[in-house]
């Protein structure tokens, strides 16, 4: 098992290794060529912070990641970084699209290759304000530069402990259902908002009902569903994926709902890879990966999904050009208008992206 050194980062709560110690462990497998590298990829979902508890991941680590296969455009999801610090608390999130917003700017340049990063920005404002949250939507879309299309807003919660030290956040157990979040979220659709969706996989049913309750709402579900195998959720995978196909299933019949693929390498979903002396390879990933993938375009169909990266959360598991060629490797047979909506189209319709 890999030991995690002293100077080991907590991301809520959970110990990560920090950026030298990824380099050192990715460095113990040689990387791999990318595959098909000249397929055009918008990567919809990844991060921007600096903290002593995260560590740092902006531009410059970023773009180190990417080179190799052609990313041509990202989009950033919102992971409390660089809130504002002074004024009303439900004002501090305009800080985070404010700050990532300098970094599309210094993207689209053109002085740091061609690669847009950033050129969507997914924020957070707290729907629980109900209509009063409007005033910070409408404040991030003045400090967006154009960039700002919808928020995060994560209700990622279960009530054992061992969960909670991953991605849970301070919320009630069935925040979507709340009469005063719903009244927030309406207020997403009347300013062309969407709604990045961010929950586990026993919450789902709450996800379908939101879902349906807001048809004309466009809603993207984050990392698969969010299935877990730790803690409680351990050793049930074959149990917990019969549950998870069947509410895939039943959101894949509202038609406002498109699912990212990805987030597979988190901690929370209980795949070892980052316990492991010799990182993953793509093959490694990919057969452990398929089985969440698979259903999801089954289900969805290739237009309503997409690929992430979820970096660098993910990069607790692989590296950049090992997890996109993970994917390659499961659609080798798809054809080539599947593989422009799954790695590029489906993006660039819900975040109204340039199509590259």
């Amino acid at each position: 098992m890999v030991q995690i050194g002293d100077a080991k980062g907590e991301y809520r709560g959970i110990a990560y290794r920090n950026d030298a110690e990824l380099k050192a462990w990715l460095a113990r497998r040689p990387a791999e060529a990318a595959l098909e590298p000249d397929l055009p990829i918008i990567d919809p979902h990844h991060h921007f912070w600096d903290t002593p508890q995260r560590g740092r991941y902006l531009l410059p680590e970023l773009l180190a990641d990417v080179s190799g296969h052609n990313i041509t455009a990202t989009v950033f999801l919102e992971c409390r970084s660089m809130y504002r610090k002074d004024g009303p608390a439900e004002m501090a999130p305009v800080g985070e699209v404010e700050f990532v917003n300098g970094i599309a700017a210094m993207s689209a340049s053109g002085g740091y290759g061609p690669c847009r990063v950033a050129e969507a920005i997914i924020g957070h404002a707290d729907l629980t304000l109900g209509a009063r949250v409007r005033e910070v939507l409408e404040a991030e879309i003045g400090v967006g530069g154009g960039r700002f299309r919808g928020i995060r807003h994560g209700a990622s919660w279960d009530g054992s402990e061992a969960i909670q030290k991953f991605a849970t956040r301070a919320v009630p157990p069935h925040l979507v259902r709340d009469p005063k979040f719903r009244e927030g979220f309406a207020q997403l659709a009347p300013l062309g908002l969407s709604f990045d969706s961010w929950q586990y996989h026993p919450q789902l049913p709450d996800a379908i009902d939101l879902a349906r309750a807001f048809p004309d709402t466009t809603i993207i579900l984050n990392h698969v569903g969010g299935v877990l195998g730790v803690g409680p959720y351990s050793g049930q995978r074959q149990e917990i994926l019969a549950s998870w196909k069947r509410d895939i299933g039943e959101l894949a019949r509202c038609p406002n709902v498109n699912v990212k693929l990805g987030g597979i390498g988190m901690t929370s979903f209980g795949f070892d890879f980052h316990e492991r002396e010799l990182p993953p390879s793509s093959e490694d990933l990919a057969t452990a990966w398929r089985q969440y993938i698979d259903p999801c375009i089954e289900a969805f169909g290739s237009d309503r999904c997409m690929f992430e990266s979820n970096f660098p959360p993910d990069k607790q598991s692989c590296g950049y050009t090992e997890l996109w060629n993970a994917f390659k490797r499961i659609t080798s047979g798809a054809s080539a208008a599947q593989k422009r909506a799954l790695y590029s189209g489906t993006a660039a319709r819900v975040y109204r992206l340039a199509v590259p």
